[in-house]
């Protein structure tokens, strides 16, 4: 195959890919009658588990996490501010993730934009930009000026 056909079948099959990802999904909170609500506080009260309360506690707990409630899982999202709920992978159970908590995949080390794209299911440059965005916080909140003392100023994040 000639290199300019080579080049145009990837570029295709990439933007299959990007046209067949099941998109999260978000649930109103407005959107929720009472009897809803009234069912989740009842579950949420009949658990019969202890949520883990701590790193230490979870680290060797079992995999994939059962605890969807946990800000670090990656099934949902809760978003108090609006009181909606994103499921991050509508098509699938939490069962069927590969990985479901944050803090297991931030342990592996440094991963490329696609890589965690993948892993919560954004896209490249949504990842790109909430990572900005974190960068943006951090200067704001004068911890750069920390980092660039610790690692030298030579880091990816720039000053």
């Amino acid at each position: 195959m000639d290199p300019l056909r080579s080049k145009f079948a990837d570029e295709d099959t990439q933007h299959q890919q990007r046209r067949s990802r099941v998109r999260p999904k978000t649930i109103a909170g407005k959107r929720l009658t009472r009897a809803e609500i009234q069912e989740g506080i009842k579950l949420a009260d009949d658990m019969w588990y202890d949520r883990p309360k701590s790193r230490a506690e979870c680290v060797d707990g079992p995999r994939p996490c059962p605890f969807v409630s946990c800000k670090f899982h990656l099934y949902l999202d809760v978003k108090d501010e609006t009181k909606s709920i994103k499921l991050n992978f509508p098509h699938l159970e939490v069962w069927e993730l590969e990985h479901t908590c944050a803090l297991d995949v931030s342990e592996t080390g440094g991963l490329t934009l696609e890589d965690v794209g993948h892993i919560m299911n954004l896209t490249r440059e949504r990842v790109r930009q909430v990572e900005v965005a974190g960068i943006n916080k951090l200067r704001e909140a004068g911890v750069m000026t920390d980092i660039d003392r610790i690692f030298g100023g030579d880091h990816k994040f720039g000053s």
